[in-house]
């Protein structure tokens, strides 16, 4: 188990407390001036990822404190149990081994004294041949056709992980068309039943229990429409198979075993993705696809795991957040990718990251006494721009933001790409920097608007000093995307272990489910 460390009563803490006070007033524009290589200073390198953390209202004495906290804490030793199979998810008695679905290793991983790397093996092996007797056209429906539909039906990390995955990766599908089936909201299944074939769709029902109400009356809505059509009971074992630990329940929906593939306790919905609840990755841009995905997490994990704390990209991260989370009381953070394939992204962050650590409580059961956990929203660039950005540049509240940007497209349309990353690094250098009131009288005063100066100079001031992160890749692929998730995964961990509190429970949704059956019932 984590050790329970209050982090407020550590000595770094409060050093942090007083260095915040010292240096509240420092502006980016001075730190910047002070300092002309403070993005080398600020930024870390790692295979085709470049983080640049310069723009951010930190010096390097904020830096050390910060690490102080994360060592006094003892990070490192939880990180070694979150990779080695401790029940760090102690609330449900449960391993969080999400990173072990990623691992190409020999390594073993134990819990419960076995090895669990054979399963998972095996589970990758079945997910491959699968899909390439899917995508081959060899896997037949009831009237003897190939499969031209896969329709996902899940609901939060069964459908938020491999929905946002397969939008961002649509430059590498397939012939097949996905859809995703989560809300139990009937107008959502009609809408997708519109677009399919029921002679050419093969159908996901994905649920680790298999009692997941929103899944389960959604599959048997489907069930119900499919029979409609023309198959018999029998025809289902040609269009439905299952993502479960619950066989008992397949089985009586009528899905056969050798449909089913497995889950464990081990992984939680949120972090699924890297699972069998990725199937619909893999049929949807193929196995090999997929597997890269995964290796690219797995690069993130081995980049975790061993980098020192100092040169590690989501500790580093994590810290800046709690900087601004604790010290500063800013409890937004925006996510911001300039691509239009992870418009999904911000969504799937908001789960990853507010179903973990919203929590008010601590690892000992006591009230916390501190901000825990961050309000995430989000949109892509340049999109945001022309909506919610206004109020990070001159709003009264300070939010931290993530840009995500890629060096290279992956369709070359005239300069499009060339203006979109110009609006990226320009965005960055308007939040840190600002517009001065001279630099404001100047621009009016050479646009012809000297008799307006007086009245416009307020309104056109930028003050600046509003922080951000830059998160650069070489272009999108299926790699690069398991990167960047793995990079808020460990970052979720770290601040988990941080704040004290249990990360990968999620009691919180489940009264608003007990109560909603009252109201059904009635």
């Amino acid at each position: 188990m984590l050790k329970n460390i209050n982090p407020t009563s550590t000595e770094a803490w409060k050093k942090l407390e007083a260095h915040f006070i010292e240096t509240k007033e420092l502006h980016l524009k001075d730190l910047f001036k002070d300092n002309p290589s403070r993005k080398d200073t600020f930024s870390i390198s790692f295979n085709d990822v470049f983080v640049d953390y310069s723009k951010n209202r930190i010096t390097e004495k904020t830096k050390e404190l910060l690490l102080e906290l994360a060592e006094e804490v003892e990070l490192e030793d939880a990180i070694s149990k979150y990779f080695y199979g401790d029940k760090i998810n102690a609330t449900e008695d449960r391993a969080v081994l999400h990173t072990a679905l990623r691992s190409s290793s020999e390594d073993e991983v134990f819990v419960e004294g076995k090895d669990i790397k054979p399963k998972i093996q095996a589970s990758l092996r079945k997910i491959r041949a699968f899909s390439n007797k899917v995508i081959s056209g060899k896997w037949k429906g009831y009237t003897g056709k190939s499969i031209t539909d896969i329709v996902n039906i899940g609901v939060g990390g069964s459908d938020l992980g491999p929905n946002m995955a397969v939008q961002a990766l649509q430059f590498y599908k397939n012939k097949l068309n996905t859809h995703f089936v989560s809300n139990i909201d009937g107008d959502h299944v009609v809408e997708v039943l519109k677009k399919i074939n029921p002679e050419t769709t093969l159908f996901i029902v994905v649920s680790k229990t298999f009692t997941t109400d929103e899944t389960i009356v959604n599959a048997n809505t489907i069930k119900d429409w499919f029979l409609q059509q023309g198959p018999t009971i029998f025809d289902v074992s040609k269009h439905f198979v299952a993502v479960t630990a619950n066989l008992t329940e397949v089985n009586n929906f009528g899905i056969p075993k050798e449909n089913v593939f497995r889950l464990w306790d081990w992984v939680g919905g949120r972090f699924s993705i890297w699972s069998s609840v990725g199937l619909s990755i893999s049929l949807s841009v193929g196995f090999d696809n997929f597997r890269e995905l995964l290796n690219g997490a797995e690069e993130m994990d081995i980049h975790f795991k061993n980098e020192k704390l100092d040169r590690n990209i989501p500790v580093i991260m994590a810290l800046i957040g709690i900087w601004y989370n604790n010290f500063y009381k800013s409890q937004t953070e925006v996510i911001l990718p300039y691509s239009q394939y992870l418009y999904k992204l911000p969504v799937y962050l908001q789960q990853a990251i507010m179903e973990s650590n919203g929590k008010g409580v601590d690892r000992n059961g006591n009230p916390v006494n501190y901000q825990t956990g961050n309000i995430i929203l989000g949109s892509t660039g340049t999109n945001a721009q022309h909506a919610f950005m206004q109020l990070l540049h001159q709003g009264t509240k300070l939010i931290p933001s993530d840009f995500i940007g890629y060096k290279e497209p992956l369709f070359k349309v005239g300069n499009h790409h060339k203006k979109l990353m110009a609006n990226f690094y320009a965005q960055t250098d308007a939040l840190a920097f600002g517009q001065t009131r001279a630099e404001v009288h100047l621009g009016l005063k050479t646009s012809g608007n000297q008799d307006k100066i007086n009245h416009l100079l307020p309104f056109k001031n930028f003050k600046g000093n509003r922080p951000s992160n830059s998160i650069l890749f070489e272009k999108l692929t299926p790699n690069s995307l398991g990167k960047l998730i793995a990079i808020y995964e460990h970052k979720v961990f770290v601040q988990g272990v941080v704040w004290n509190i249990f990360s990968y429970d999620q009691f919180g949704i489940e009264l608003g489910k007990e109560l909603s059956k009252k109201y059904f019932d009635n």
